[in-house]
């Protein structure tokens, strides 16, 4: 097995239309031309004004006390859980939660701790679940210091934890002595979705962090939020894991510019992406999770094709999606760079690929 990463097959064509990922998107000549024109100093040292601009706003925006730079939201989530727990410790979240799934076993191999993984539907548990994952405290259980929740919930079809039960699960962490955090990959999109600002949906998180490489359309960065206390000592995890940067100025302005531009249209994105799942529910075969934001889930069992065999059929005509680890499901995700256009070519190669059938 390899752990670089993959590089794509030189002998597949162009891709027409990128539904891998939101991750996927290029950040666009407005935008560099705001990284280009970025006033920059010595991020480490706290001399990046435009850092700065970021983390004040940032901080603004999610309630918080104050705010730090990351490159990546597994950094944001990993420094979260080495401030918040000390080695033995455990962290509480849902079972599909991208901390468990898609970080290398980094809060295992990085802070020491275990992560208890609670079902419940579309990457959601209920506060009567968490509830009773709760351990009595004693001397030879494990210390249950942080609940994590995402919003979106990424492997639970990109759902928005409704407010009200949102507020219950972290009240109810609070009443057992427990900090909360919360992975904002998505974060704006679950804003944008359901009408509430952003400082509301985040209230009863002690720690949250919002990510620009996806639907916001930055190449790099990260922003974790928190009280100044947390954020002081947040600051040394960044030091240690080599978060700290230099003249980091230059991708807090293309975060800025992301701000300013392309929140209002992540509408756009969960549009297209109730177009593709409408036109995919009407593929033989295919079965579509109805997609609350911009990520599209669909089972192929139907079709006579795995997942993974539908996927390669598709990139040979130039259209990328993403397998999730099960034998028929797949993602699709809708982000900037994907117009209405595409969605339809979209729809149309799919269909073509499971009309062929499994031969």
């Amino acid at each position: 097995m390899t752990y670089a990463p993959v590089r794509p097959d030189a002998l597949l064509p162009p891709v027409r239309v990128n539904l891998y990922s939101d991750t996927q998107t290029r950040p666009s000549g407005a935008m560099k031309a705001a990284m280009m024109e970025a006033e920059v100093g010595d991020e480490q040292h706290g001399d990046d004004p435009t850092v700065h601009a970021l983390c004040d706003r940032m901080a603004a925006l999610l309630g918080k006390e104050a705010a730090m730079f990351l490159p990546s939201g597994t950094m944001c989530n990993e420094v979260a859980i080495l401030t918040h727990c000390r080695p033995g410790d455990e962290v509480i979240a849902h079972e599909t939660a991208h901390i468990i799934a898609a970080e290398g076993g980094a809060p295992g191999a990085l802070t020491g701790v275990s992560v208890l993984g609670l079902k419940g539907d579309r990457g959601q548990f209920d506060v009567e679940t968490l509830r009773a994952a709760f351990r009595e405290r004693r001397r030879n259980s494990p210390p249950q210091t942080l609940v994590e929740v995402e919003q979106t919930a990424n492997l639970g079809g990109g759902s928005v934890w409704p407010m009200a039960k949102l507020a219950a699960v972290l009240d109810a962490a609070h009443e057992h002595g427990m900090a909360t955090h919360m992975d904002g990959a998505r974060l704006m999109n679950a804003v944008v979705a359901a009408g509430v600002p952003a400082h509301e949906m985040t209230a009863g998180c002690d720690s949250v962090w919002l990510d620009f490489t996806k639907g916001l359309g930055a190449p790099l960065g990260a922003v974790l939020c928190g009280s100044a206390a947390f954020i002081d000592e947040a600051w040394r995890w960044k030091q240690r894991v080599g978060g700290s940067l230099r003249q980091a100025g230059l991708c807090a302005a293309g975060c800025l510019y992301a701000l300013d531009h392309n929140v209002p249209r992540l509408a756009e994105d969960h549009a297209n992406a109730k177009a593709l799942a409408r036109g995919l529910a009407q593929v033989p075969g295919i079965l579509v999770e109805e997609p609350e934001t911009n990520l599209v889930f669909f089972d192929t069992s139907g079709t006579g094709l795995t997942a993974d065999e539908l996927a390669g059929r598709i990139r040979r005509e130039g259209i990328q999606l993403s397998t999730m680890g099960r034998r028929y499901r797949a993602r699709a995700c809708t982000h900037l760079d994907v117009d209405c256009d595409g969605i339809e070519l979209a729809i149309q190669i799919i269909r073509h690929a499971v009309d062929r059938g499994s031969d």
